[in-house]
This record gives C-alpha cells, sequence and structure tokens, in this order.
C-alpha cells in the first residue's frame, strides 16, 4: 500500500496517457485535439511564432488545408477594422514550451511546419497531461498541509481526476483552459497556505506571479483571491498575514509589478492587434448580474455540476466537519464558494456552450478535495466512511460511463434535458450499439 500511495499520481498520469494516445494519437483523430474555445486559446502560438500574423489571416488556409467540418470554429472577431483573437492569450502562454518542442521536432523530421500539422496536436495533449500532474503534485501537497493520510490522498487523487470532468478535459478537450487554470490555482493555494502558516515575503511576490498567470489565462478566476480567509484557517492568522503585507509594503509592492507586468502581456497584444490597449472581445456576451441562474448551473439536466459531477454534491458534506471544528473557515468558505456560484451562473450562457459537466468548476477543484477530506474527518466511524467512500466510486463509474457516452453523442453536447437524461442513464448496454435513443438531438450535425 506504501508504493502505491508513492506511485499513484505515476499511475494515473500513465493511465491518462495511455488513453490519450488510444483515443487522440492513431489515424486522422489528433485533428480533433483542439476544438471550440481552444482553437482560440492556441492560435496566438503558430500566429506569433510561424506566421508573425496577430490577425489571423491563416485561419482560412488551414481550415481547407485541415478540413473538419464538425468542429469547424472561428474564434476570429473584428475590431477598429481589423481581426483579434476572441479568447485570452493565457493558455497559450502556458503550452508554449510543449509548442516549441512540437515545432523542433517537426522541422527536423520533416512534418508540415505550420502550427497544425500532427505532432504540435499531440504536444497540446501533453501540455495537458503535463499540467494535470501538477495540479495532482500540489493537490497532494496541499492534502499534507491538511494532515490528509496517505491513502486518503491517493483515493481523492483517483476521484479528482476520473470521478470528474477532469479526465475527458486532460484527454480530450486539452486545449480548452480548464486545465491549466487548475493546475495554477492548485499551486496559487497551496502558497497561500504556506503563507499564512509561515509569513514569508518571497510568498508574497509567488503569490503575485501565480494570481498573474491565473488572470491571464481566464480574468474571472482572479475571484480565487477571495479564498484568502478560508485558507488562512483562523481570524488571528488572517489578521496576522493582513498585517504582515502591511509592514512589508516593497513585497507587496514587488508582487503587484509581477502581476501586472502579466496581466499587461495580453493588453500589448490588444494593442498589436487592434491599436487599442482594450478591447471587448465578447462583445454581447456578457455577464446577466440580475439574472443569475445558480440552480440550473448546478440541479439541470442541460449542464448541471451536480448532476453531471454528483462527487462535487457529497463534497459538501465537508461543510458539517468544517461547521462542528472552525466555524470561521465554515462561514469563510460558504461565502467564497456562493461568490463563485453567483459570478459563474451570472454568465449569459450559464450552461457555458457545448461542453461536458460544467467545465468551469474544473478550475476550483482543489477546494473540493479539501470538502471530501473534511468530509472524512466529519464521519467518525468506520462503517460511514466506508458508505462515504462507496458513494464516490460509484460516482466514479458513473463520471467514466458518462464520458463515454459525451464522446459517443448519447449525451449531447448542449441540449439535454430531463427525457434524453433518463433516457441513457447508466444505459451500459448501448456503448457497443449504434441505437442511440437521443439521436433526435444531432440533427445539426
Amino acid at each position: 500500500m506504501k508504493l502505491f500511495n508513492r506511485l499513484v499520481i505515476s499511475i494515473i498520469i500513465l493511465i491518462v496517457t495511455v488513453c490519450s494516445s488510444n483515443i487522440q494519437w492513431g489515424k486522422d483523430n489528433w485533428k480533433n485535439i483542439i476544438k471550440a474555445d481552444g482553437k482560440g486559446n492556441y492560435a496566438y502560438l503558430p500566429a506569433v511564432f510561424i506566421y508573425h500574423d496577430l490577425n489571423f489571416s491563416f485561419f482560412d488556409s488551414i481550415e481547407t488545408k485541415y478540413p473538419n467540418p464538425p468542429i469547424y470554429y472561428d474564434y476570429r472577431i473584428h475590431h477598429n477594422g481589423t481581426t483579434a483573437d476572441k479568447y485570452f492569450a493565457g493558455t497559450a502562454a502556458a503550452i508554449l514550451p510543449f509548442f516549441l518542442a512540437a515545432h523542433a521536432i517537426t522541422c527536423f523530421i520533416g512534418f508540415p511546419a505550420d502550427g497544425y500539422s500532427k505532432l504540435y496536436l499531440i504536444g497540446v495533449n501533453i501540455a495537458a497531461i503535463f499540467y494535470l500532474l501538477t495540479a495532482l503534485i500540489f493537490v497532494k501537497k496541499i492534502l499534507k498541509l491538511y494532515e490528509a493520510s496517505d491513502a486518503l490522498t491517493s483515493f481523492l487523487l483517483i476521484a479528482m481526476t476520473f470521478a470528474t470532468n477532469v479526465f475527458y478535459y486532460t484527454v480530450c478537450e486539452p486545449a480548452m483552459s480548464h486545465i491549466y487554470s487548475f493546475a495554477f490555482i492548485t499551486m496559487f493555494i497551496y502558497y497561500m497556505r504556506n503563507y499564512f502558516l509561515s509569513s514569508e515575503s518571497l510568498y508574497i511576490i509567488i503569490l503575485g506571479a501565480l494570481l498573474g498567470i491565473i488572470t491571464f489565462i481566464r480574468p474571472v478566476n482572479v475571484l480565487i483571491i477571495l479564498i484568502a480567509p478560508f485558507i488562512s484557517g483562523d481570524k488571528k492568522t488572517f489578521n496576522n498575514g493582513i498585517k504582515y503585507l502591511k509592514t512589508h509594503i516593497s513585497a507587496g509592492i514587488s508582487a503587484g509589478f509581477v502581476f501586472l507586468s502579466i496581466v499587461s502581456v495580453q493588453l500589448l497584444i490588444y494593442k498589436l492587434q487592434t491599436g487599442c490597449f482594450w478591447i471587448d472581445s465578447y462583445g454581447s456576451e456578457k455577464f446577466n448580474w440580475n439574472n443569475p441562474r445558480p440552480f440550473d448551473f448546478l440541479f439541470s439536466f442541460k449542464k448541471g455540476l451536480f448532476i453531471y459531477t454528483p462527487i462535487a454534491f457529497l463534497s459538501l458534506l465537508g461543510f458539517g466537519g468544517l461547521f462542528k471544528q472552525n466555524k470561521f473557515q465554515f462561514y469563510s468558505l460558504a461565502v467564497f464558494l456562493l461568490s463563485l456560484l453567483y459570478v459563474l451562473s451570472s454568465w449569459w450562457s450559464w450552461w457555458y456552450g457545448g461542453s461536458f459537466s460544467s467545465r468551469v468548476c474544473i478550475d476550483y477543484y482543489a477546494v473540493m478535495c479539501l470538502l471530501i477530506c473534511f468530509a472524512f474527518n466529519f464521519l467518525k466511524t468506520k462503517r460511514r466512511r466506508i458508505l462515504y467512500s462507496s458513494l464516490i466510486l460509484s460516482f466514479l463509474i458513473l463520471c467514466q460511463i458518462q464520458t463515454y457516452q459525451y464522446r459517443y453523442y448519447f449525451i449531447h453536447w448542449e441540449k439535454m434535458d430531463k427525457q434524453h437524461y433518463w433516457n441513457v442513464f447508466m444505459r451500459v448496454d448501448l456503448l457497443k450499439s449504434h441505437e442511440n435513443p437521443n439521436d433526435d438531438l444531432l440533427k445539426e450535425l
């Protein structure tokens, strides 16, 4: 068991890599690695390093060269008489080392060095696996800080990967931003915890850099700063952390400078693209602050987090342990999660387009792991812990079945409702057949 606990992350990464190679790297499947928002996330890399064209005039020629009508998506927008990318460049920055490696190998072996041939896209898949590895390592470090046992830590790492949509977005849509945000937010939580435990100036600067990267990848995730009271552990430690920051102004200024330097890269890109330092790249797509949809976000059959990732609902039991042990953490975490729910469910497309489960929640799964850890502490008897573990394992099986169903369109990417959900719920008998009870949703294909 000790050997398994030491190797658990390696085992998870091996499984994910084998699945990626089997599903994505063979035949022409690699052409599906970058799709939807991921196309816009990735496009900065070939634009800068190959075409030297931040107005993306190469888009049409690439779509003609590698035609794939089912995943056609134009990420370009028009502003100030020129063309820009709708999406932010942070994900591309995270993928950059893997892109450069793929470009070097592609040039060496004589493949088309156009940014979209096979090795480039496989490089994106490997990048997502690397950032999943990073996230797992730092979740393990966080759980160690909270004195979780090695066995529980291993169990939680497996559950987080395979009982959620983390597996899908690492293997099947690795160009989406969420695995990268997941890694950096998890690192941010770890270093914030260390800051409150030790109050060292270096941690302030590290946190400034990580918050800059988090914002650069997906600006709304700057909300992670609101988790500070919970991570501090108690009111006294939180106040001491704030006092330390006030008395070490130079560290705070340095952290702010690092943060702004990273975030400003996007502003410079906008300037090069359009002549303006800021553009509203999402146009009419807005937050509806007066009409959030929290219930639908969590419980709808269309895309509800608790429906398609029920382990997230199970994690709420951790609040029971928090309430008994540390009311400061209980209320501060509740405020953070409710604030996050309000913001995420206020987006005009609260279901976030075509996706498996509520993909925007992946970024914060380290918090879910902590809640499950607290839940195990709350459940004092062995029988209750076994029951809780059994429920998690059953949800892992459900998630893997639904992942498969999603990949083969039994679960529609956007049009699901109650009837169509129950049409295929746990219908493992359909997985090897050509019969799809929900094929009426596929008319647009």
